[in-house]
This record gives structure tokens, sequence and C-alpha cells, in this order.
């Protein structure tokens, strides 16, 4: 149990620590949580549900409400640190602070109707309604990539189920983990409802088994998210899984291409290429290959990466050395097997993961970058006959999380994206979300939703309650 927790875990340090990406220097280090401390947050987590249940819907709101706007308060601070932590720019960091707010918001101002009765039209006799109700104590293992938004999206609909948090943080990300804490604190959330917790992958997988936990939720790798899935499966534990993706940009014919090649290079290098659902296969009809290459080409050439503070940089350092190197070796490798570099496609020298934005062609099945999720400011173009051969090449993927198809005719458009194997289809806009819209893949790209209506219903009892018809 344990072991396959540790092989999947994202970094193999005992350490948390900052590693400025931008430098390569460590800045600060925290020890993991002894065993006694875990003990003992798993007893406070416990606890902490037996009285968070009971308080208000009212009450629950309220204090999100104040998360939220503690975030905007504290914005520039919270940039500062995940910048630091993981390379992210200042207006990015920005972007994804504002984000989390209107997450916490949004549940706090919905949360208690989409937690309403639900009533059955049944045949048997009398009244019957399903009622949503918390489960206990959730663990988050949260990723690197969005530090804040990605917690923002489990924590916020639990909290307002009712259930109470344990959050496992990146072990790049510990200073955004304990500003985070300390919001929910100074918002006046119990200090027993949301425990961050610097925990071992050991004790993560102790974590899981320990019966006062009722689910774990995963953001990361499928190798990863696969043993985590595995260890709770093993105690009969739910979980959400969001996990890698591959999406594929699908472009069906010529109407307003440059345009369209701009909103491409765009999605490609949202946070620097590191998000799960940036668009990251360019999949082009033939008849507009050449002109699409050239132009996305060119919308790529503008991304320059440099200093992450800097107001005129695109994109700040890959998150870390290991991260750099992995790209380098999956870039390297199509290269070396045939495939065609159009920009980029190396390191930048000197310190820091600074990566060039890449565009490749001609990658095939036997090259990494065919099967596995380049995770950086790379782009791969394939040409296509028809909407067919796209829909068979995008599905071709092991994930499916999510996809965007642009095309002048809509109906086409529909129907390719009605084809895809994804858990998010867009027509003629790039991928994109909000608080209010479910987020999540299918096959390799995991299970369960977050977000919208559908992220307050992954961990809660849904309850069947039924009375007797009235006495005549």
């Amino acid at each position: 149990m344990g072991t396959d927790v540790k092989i999947a875990m994202e970094a193999a340090v005992t350490m948390y620590q900052v590693t400025n990406p931008a430098t390569g220097k460590v800045e600060k280090e925290y020890p993991t949580a002894t065993d006694a401390e875990i003990s003992d947050v798993l007893a406070q987590a416990d606890a902490g549900y037996k009285s968070w249940r009971e308080t208000s819907l009212d009450e629950r709101a309220a204090i999100l409400r104040q998360v939220s706007q503690l975030y905007r308060d504290r914005a520039d601070d919270l940039a500062t640190l995940i910048t630091r932590e993981m390379g992210k720019t200042t207006t990015a960091a920005l972007g994804e602070i504002k984000f989390a707010a209107v997450i916490y918001k949004y549940y706090a101002d919905n949360g208690a109707d989409l937690l309403k009765d639900q009533p059955l039209d049944t045949r048997v006799p009398g009244s019957a309604w399903v009622r949503k109700s918390p489960i206990g104590a959730i663990l988050g293992i949260m990723p690197w990539n969005y530090p804040y938004y990605q917690v923002a999206r489990f924590a916020a609909p639990n909290l307002m189920i009712g259930n109470t948090i344990i959050l496992k943080h990146a072990p790049q990300c510990p200073e955004s983990a304990l500003a985070m804490q300390q919001i929910f604190r100074d918002a006046g959330l119990p200090d027993d409802a949301y425990i961050n917790v610097f925990a071992s992958n050991e004790q993560v997988a102790e974590i899981i088994a320990d019966p006062r936990v009722a689910g774990v939720s995963v953001t990361g790798s499928e190798r990863a998210g696969a043993a985590v899935a595995a260890t709770a499966g093993q105690h009969l534990k739910k979980v959400v899984l969001e996990l890698g993706g591959s999406d594929p940009f699908i472009v069906l014919d010529g109407a307003n291409l440059p345009e369209v090649a701009k909103t491409a290079a765009a999605a490609r290098m949202e946070n620097g290429g590191q998000a799960c659902n940036s668009s990251k296969r360019m999949i082009v009809a033939e008849s507009v290959y050449d002109e699409f290459l050239s132009e996305f080409t060119a919308a790529m050439s503008g991304y320059k990466t440099g200093d992450p503070t800097d107001p005129a940089t695109s994109y700040g350092p890959m998150s870390s050395e290991q991260a750099a190197v992995n790209l380098t070796a999956q870039v390297d490798d199509a290269v070396s097997k045939g495939a065609t570099v159009h920009l980029g496609g190396h390191r930048v020298d000197g310190p820091g993961s600074f990566f060039e934005a890449t565009v490749l062609s001609g990658v095939t099945p036997e090259m990494r970058a065919f099967r596995e999720e380049l995770f950086g400011p790379a782009a791969v173009v394939y040409k296509v006959a028809n909407a067919d051969e796209a829909v068979e090449l995008a599905n071709s993927s092991p994930f499916g999380l999510g996809g965007a198809v642009f095309g002048s005719d809509e109906a086409l458009a529909l129907d390719v994206a009605n084809r895809l194997d994804v858990g998010m289809a867009w027509v003629n806009s790039a991928e994109g979300g909000g608080a209010d819209l479910p987020f999540g893949g299918t096959k390799r790209s995991g299970v369960g939703r977050e977000l919208g209506p559908l992220g307050i219903d992954e961990f809660v009892n849904k309850k069947l309650m039924h009375t007797p018809p009235e006495a005549s």
C-alpha cells in the first residue's frame, strides 16, 4: 500500500522546500510531519467533522464569503509566494487568485440551493426525497501548477457540504499551503475543519487507510491517481481523480484562421503550458494545414520566457529542474525519430528551468510525444484529411480531459465535439472554465467532477428519505 503511493507521488523529497525555479536555489525548507503529528491531525479532523457538520449552511456560507474576500485582500502577497515556489508570472498568479476567490463565493452563494432536498416522483405510496449530507474528513492531494485554484475547487464545496479537510499540498508549495490555512482561520473557520499537513508519502497512505477519513481527492499525474485510487479501493474509500490531459485543438477549415492560430497558441501557453486541460495537440485539416502551421508558429514565437516578476514576460520558468529535464527528453526523443522542430526545442542557457516555446510536427506513434502529455511550452501539430480522421486521432490518446473544435460549419463542429471521448468539449472557443461549470475527464484523465453543481455532489451521502402517505 505505502509503496504504491510512494512510487506515484510527484516528488521524492522528504523535506518540503521552496526551490525557486527561476534560479534553481533552495530558499527555505520545512520538515515533514512526525507520525505523532499525523495521528493528531486525524483525531482533530474527525472531531472537527462532528462539530462542523452541525453548523448551519448560512454560517458555512458566511465563512466562505470571508475566505473569498481575504484572497482578494491578500492577492499581492499570495502571488509572490507561488511565483517563488513554481515560477508562475505575477500576472498569471493574480489571475489564479481572483479565480479562487470566485470559486469560494460561488459555493457560498449557491451551496444551499445545490444541497436542497430533491423530491422523487415515485409509485411507492408516500413521499420520497434525496437528502444530501456530509460524510466526514476528506483528504486532498493537490498539485503545484495552480496552488490556490486547485485547492479552492476541492475545499470550497466540501466545506459547504459540512465535511472537513486534510490538505496535503505539493512538496514545492509549502508557503502557499500555510498561507491558505491561515486564510481559513482568519475567516473564522474552526482550526480542525481545515488542516494543512506536510505528510510524507508513507503517511499519505496511512491517512487514506484510516477509518476516520471518508474519501480522497487527487489532482496530479495518471500514475499518482492510479496508485492512490488503488490504496483507497483497498479501504473502500470514495475517490475523485483529476489527472493528466493531452487535449486536442481541432481546426476543420480556414475560417478566421489567423485568429484561430493565435487562440491555439494562447490555449497551449496557459501557465507556461503546465495546465492539464491546455490544448496540446493541434489537429488540422490538410486543406489549411500549411497556413495554420505558419500562423501558429508565428504566434508561438511571440511567447518569451524570463523573469516571472517582470510584467513583460510571457511565461516564467518551468516549475522545477526535473520538469525541464522531462520535457527535454520528450522533445529530443521525437526529434531523434524524425519529428520536425519549427520553433524552439531547447532549454534556455543559464540558471533556472527555462524552456523555449516549441512547435513540433511529424510526430508519429513510436514517439513519446505522441502518447505522453507534454507538460510545458511545447505543442504538436498534426495533419488530417477530414473530420472523421480528426476524431480518430483525437480519440487515440489514453487521455480524455477536454477538447476544442473550430469550424465555420457549426453543425459539423458540434458533431465532432460530440464524438470526442472527453469530459469537456468547446466549440469555436478555446477551452475555458468557470466556477459554475463542471470540470473533469474520462479514460486516464480521471473520474469524478469538480466545480459547478456536480462538484458539490461527489463527497456527499445521498440519502433516500421516505414517509408514508397521510392517513385518510
